[in-house]
């Protein structure tokens, strides 16, 4: 099954990109002192943030002086081992 695609679908994405990007210059311009005042906030709110979602690749038996987490029994072809 072949898709049509619509010029003006595309035309109407860049329309909407333009807008999204004037309305974000105006609202940076005229708010800078909201948004600069808020900075330091905001970092310190990114910390445990970051602490939260950038700890979940880690094996949890590293961090608490426990034994590394074993393999299971099956490896992952599903051969016992």
């Amino acid at each position: 099954m072949s898709e049509h695609h619509d010029p003006h679908d595309k035309r109407s994405h860049w329309v909407f990109i333009g807008f999204v990007l004037v309305a974000g210059f105006l609202l940076l311009s005229e708010h800078r002192a909201h948004v600069l005042g808020a900075l330091p906030y905001l970092l310190l709110l990114a910390c445990p943030l970051m602490h939260l979602f950038m700890h979940h690749g880690h094996g949890h038996g590293h961090h608490h002086g426990g034994q590394p987490r074993r393999p299971h029994q099956h490896d992952q072809d599903g051969d016992a081992s």
